[in-house]
């Protein structure tokens, strides 16, 4: 089956079953996909997590139906999957900025479309990557859950207040990176659930000086508690790289939405379950114009 008839049959499903207990296995089954692979590839391409894809979707149609008649709010909370009136309310007024109530009154309505899944012939665009199989390593960094999905519109303004509020931490591990030699910085993409993912900065430190980081020896017990250790196991990757510019953060995140769309699909690779890593290239003068990101997305490969 090709990706985007799966994809379809994945949406019909859960479109079918917006009233219901939605099974996300099912839903994988219907894409061919396992439920991690479903949940990741849905959440790049939509932009927002499944689950919050079903809400919204929900939601939208529950005002549809309250603005279409006379049905009673708690009917349409527990029809929906809300335990009681009150919960129901509270999301139903977040989402659409009015309370049940006014909607009955003729108050207007939000409403999230439905996603469907075309294949755009366009012209074709040339992607340069390699199939690596990495070894296992050490970064040391810190970490923040982020909400949304990776790829979802949310990402770019979290990841910018969390590079701006902890210049401190960046400032650290730049000195301490400094003594090992590796000047590239990391930013690690990992845990992703429904409610979000960890994003993690992080360098690659000399192992002398990540096994002392957490005494007072170099940074002090305040400061070492900032950190920690996160563990990359060998895997096989597919790397990419943005083109060498002063500037690259602007074309990662494209970049990854093209390698989600067009590269996987079309790949004969499925995601594995693992980290995303990208690899930051953040050259100084005279040399500022050769930045680049690497982009690692962890793959197997088929059965």
């Amino acid at each position: 089956m090709d990706p985007f008839t799966g994809l379809t049959r994945a949406l019909d499903y859960i479109e079918a079953h917006l009233a219901d207990d939605i099974d996300y296995n099912a839903a994988a089954r219907e894409a061919a996909m396992s439920p991690y692979q479903f949940q990741r590839v849905f959440g790049v391409l939509c932009g927002c997590p499944l689950g919050e894809y079903v809400r919204r979707r929900r939601l939208t149609l529950a005002g549809a139906e309250l603005a279409a008649g006379r049905p009673r709010v708690i009917d349409v909370s527990l029809k929906y999957g809300y335990d009681n009136p009150e919960s129901f309310a509270r999301a139903f007024s977040r989402f659409h900025g009015v309370s049940p109530s006014q909607v009955q009154c003729g108050a207007p309505l939000r409403a999230f479309s439905r996603v469907s899944v075309r294949l755009i012939m366009e012209g074709g665009q040339m992607m340069n990557y390699s199939i690596e199989e990495r070894d296992a390593m050490i970064l040391t960094g810190y970490t923040r859950r982020f909400w949304g999905a990776p790829g979802g519109d949310q990402r770019e303004d979290q990841e910018r207040d969390f590079y701006v509020h902890t210049r401190a931490e960046q400032y650290l591990l730049r000195g301490l990176k400094q003594i090992r030699g590796d000047a590239a910085d990391y930013n690690v993409i990992s845990n992703i659930s429904d409610d979000g993912y960890d994003f993690s900065i992080a360098a690659r430190l000399n192992d002398d000086v990540r096994a002392r980081l957490c005494d007072d020896t170099i940074l002090g017990e305040r400061d070492a508690r900032r950190f920690h250790d996160i563990a990359l196991k060998r895997q096989l990757y597919a790397v990419f790289r943005t083109e060498p510019s002063a500037f690259p953060t602007e074309a990662h995140i494209p970049l990854r939405a093209q390698i989600f769309s067009q590269w996987l699909p079309a790949s004969g690779y499925a995601l594995a379950d693992a980290p995303e890593v990208q690899i930051i290239h953040w050259y100084q003068k005279p040399r500022k114009n050769e930045r680049y990101i690497e982009i690692l997305i962890p793959i197997e490969r088929p059965i």
